[in-house]
């Protein structure tokens, strides 16, 4: 088999990512295919009918030898204690664990708040906010194969640092590169919906000083509210839910120390979570559910994880981690294709038919884990620091049927930690299915497309489930589909809490969404959001307000339309208008990729504007910025495209391209930056002109069907704008989805 025949010949975006993030070196699908599946015959069916997939860390590294990769995608680092050197031994565990591929959750609720007297010179502690921005540059500074690692860092709401830790990121410049939330308990929530005051205590056990801050619970709620409103940032988890309700909530010998980057997986200090995922799209069988071929896949997904997490136990980064992943033997099996699976069961995702469909599924994928986890526990004995306790969870009594209960009596568990439903981007962008329980994020969209060898075209492409069903029926106009075709924009956020209860009530671990709000929402839309997750007993969830200053998301042809870009008008400059045809070259430079994107008049061929983009902050990076503007500067003041590219041409070398032309061999043409981008100008300004000599692919904006992007598109390439709002491989604009940032362009995502 190939993986075109797997993903279809049609799939290039497909292809592109298995070649790009999945295949090794010159192996082809089928040996792809038994180094995933460990030779597993049952989950190599299950992949290629596209019932089951792995995840992200498993199809990249399960397998390889000539590397020391970890096949799990995120881990919960050892809570720092009180002390400088708890503090920077943590930097030094992040480190490590990039460094092996993984992404990391830290919780810094055990340090000191600022003022708290300590016996050195500085006399007063800074503070635990303050150690953040510290592990965030550790994030920034650790390279995994061409992106930067993920980190969660998170509080407790009784910290007194509480209120500077929700401020934090209101600085655009601060604590960039993770994730931050607020651990909230159920007292804090009560107190927020009575108005009641909330104390703010700690105390140091070294010097037995309490310090203590009040303030109302409804202000602080607020806060935190009008910043994710505001910045996006920060998210809440719904604490006393995340630590009762689970396989060990009677286990007083377990506790959760934290939550990977997208919060679906709350561990313990030192835990993993070993990811797969289950598409519920390829159970409907004549727009019916099939629950025997889906719990059998379930069973297969158990036994699978379970031999990934066995093999992998000597390849995690750290000791840490490996005594405590063999004690509790968490891994994390879950679900995507939702959307889909509605869709072609004429379901819509806000109905209650929808939910009630997904409860029965929730409790039979739960069930079924659980006895499969029972039975392996009767081959191989339960996990290490396996309880009786375990039996008396509400989670298992409320997700198992008799008949899986004597047998868990009879043998115990194999794994603390059954369930979760993380990001999916990459991989269901691959398989071209919807991402974990998110509704479609719209039925059209504008995609730039990147070939790893070619340029890059703009296309209005349609979702593919939407594609399908318009193609069956003779739609032209998506304006024609049916009631169940819902979008993120068209749902409303009561019902993505609603619907993601359903599945929480059947997931031990937890679930990562996001929902996406339009920019005219409401402060008090966001709080009514928590609000009513924490009612339904959600353990975190992820609001985005598209518009918010961390700006980013990908817009719809029906959003609003954003300020055009202005062209200089002194002198002879050339305005520059949007009726545009764009080209791209991926460059390989002395320090890594450079994105070359030119756009060219579609009637003379003539170049019009440039935009450099390294995917980095720093001197190199301003420096492209600085060169676009003065190439598109010289192109529409008339300076002819053989003159910018021999300026560009006759520029000395550098030392670091030497170097990596002499060591990888795998530079662009040229002996630095400038030549490197002069020559790509003058091979994409020819190939330009001879599309027009030929007549082809030259159309206008007028033209539905036209290959030019939007405005909207094209601002994503605005030097000015917020480094965090472009794809770091292809430079598109990244939308919010699943808890997660991914790329429908390229199929990059923040999680891997």
């Amino acid at each position: 088999m190939t993986v075109e025949q797997w993903l279809g010949k049609d799939n290039s975006l497909g292809i592109d990512i298995w070649n790009r993030k999945y295949k090794k070196n010159n192996e082809t699908f089928d040996e792809w295919l038994d180094r995933v599946s460990g030779n597993n015959e049952a989950i190599k069916i299950l992949i290629i009918e596209k019932k089951f997939i792995p995840g992200g860390r498993i199809l990249s590294n399960r397998g390889i030898t000539d590397t020391r990769v970890t096949y799990s995608n995120c881990y919960v680092i050892t809570p720092p204690e009180d002390n400088i050197e708890s503090i920077f031994e943590s930097r030094k565990k992040l480190a490590r664990t990039y460094s092996y591929g993984g992404g990391c959750g830290i919780d810094l609720s055990k340090l000191a708040p600022a003022g708290a007297k300590v016996h050195n010179q500085a006399e007063q502690t800074t503070g635990a906010v303050s150690f953040m921005q510290g592990y965030s540059q550790t994030t920034e500074e650790i390279g995994q194969a061409g992106r930067r690692g993920a980190l969660m860092i998170s509080l407790d709401c009784h910290h007194p640092d509480l209120l500077d830790f929700i401020d934090i990121k209101t600085s655009p410049d601060a604590v960039t590169k993770a994730n931050i939330s607020v651990r909230v308990t159920d007292d804090f929530m009560e107190a927020v919906i009575n108005d009641r005051d909330w104390t703010m205590s700690f105390t140091r056990p070294e010097t037995n000083e309490t310090i203590t801050k009040t303030a109302k619970a409804r202000e602080v709620f607020e806060k935190l509210c009008k910043n994710n409103w505001d910045w996006g940032e920060p998210g809440i988890l719904f604490w006393d839910t995340i630590s009762n309700y689970n396989l060990l909530e009677y286990d007083d010998s377990f506790e959760y120390a934290g939550t990977n980057p997208c919060a679906e997986e709350p561990l313990p200090a030192g835990g993993s979570c070993l990811l797969s995922s289950i598409n519920l799209s390829a159970f409907v069988k004549n727009k019916e559910f099939d629950f025997n071929d889906f719990s059998e896949t379930v069973a297969h997904g158990v036994i699978y994880l379970n031999e990934v997490l066995e093999e992998g136990l000597s390849l995690h980064p750290l000791e840490e981690q490996r005594q405590s992943v063999a004690d509790w033997r968490q891994i994390g099996l879950g679900i995507m294709g939702l959307a889909d699976m509605l869709i072609k069961m004429e379901l819509p995702y806000d109905s209650e038919q929808a939910r009630h469909l997904c409860e029965k599924i929730g409790f039979a994928m739960a069930d079924q884990a659980l006895y499969t986890s029972a039975f392996l526990a009767g081959h191989n004995g339960p996990y290490n620091n396996y309880k009786l306790c375990v039996q008396k969870s509400s989670f298992l009594e409320n997700n198992t049927c008799e008949s899986t209960r004597e047998v868990i009596g009879a043998y115990g568990l194999r794994n603390s930690q059954l369930l979760t439903i993380a990001p999916t981007g990459t991989i269901s962008t691959m398989l071209g299915i919807s991402g974990g329980i998110e509704p479609i994020f719209a039925n059209s969209y504008t995609r730039k497309t990147e070939s790893l060898h070619g340029h890059d075209e703009y296309y209005k492409v349609y979702t593919p489930i939407v594609k399908e069903y318009m193609d069956e029926h003779g739609i032209k106009d998506e304006a024609e589909l049916p009631n169940w075709f819902c979008t993120s924009s068209t749902i409303s956020p009561l019902n993505r809490v609603l619907m993601q209860g359903a599945w929480q009530r059947h997931i031990d671990a937890s679930i990562s969404s996001t929902v996406n709000l339009p920019e005219e929402a409401t402060i008090e839309d966001v709080e009514e959001i928590y609000l009513n997750a924490w009612k339904e007993g959600l353990k975190g969830i992820t609001v985005f307000r598209n518009g918010c200053k961390r700006l980013g998301i990908l817009t719809t042809d029906s959003s609003q339309e954003k300020e055009k870009e202005k062209g200089l008008s002194r002198g002879e400059i050339i305005s520059c208008s949007d009726n545009l045809i764009g080209m791209k070259r991926r460059l390989t430079t002395g320090c890594g990729s450079l994105h070359c994107t030119a756009w060219f008049d579609p009637q003379t061929g003539d170049l019009m504007e440039i935009y450099l983009n390294k995917g980095s902050t720093g001197g190199c990076a301003n420096f492209m910025v600085g060169l676009s503007r003065m190439i598109s500067l010289a192109c529409r003041g008339g300076v002819k495209i053989e003159d910018i590219a021999d300026q560009l041409q006759s520029t000395g070398a550098c030392p670091s391209y030497a170097s990596r032309t002499a060591t990888k061999h795998d530079t662009s043409k040229g002996a630095c930056c400038p030549m490197a981008v002069g020559n790509a100008l003058m091979e994409m300004w020819k190939e330009m002109k001879e599309r027009i000599e030929k007549g082809n692919s030259i159309i206008t904006l007028a033209d539905s069907n036209s290959q030019i992007p939007s405005s909207e598109s094209r601002s994503s390439f605005n030097p000015e704008a917020d480094n965090g709002a472009k794809c770091p491989e292809c430079g598109s604009e990244l939308i919010q989805e699943g808890g997660c940032v991914i790329c429908k362009s390229c199929g990059w995502s923040k999680c891997g």
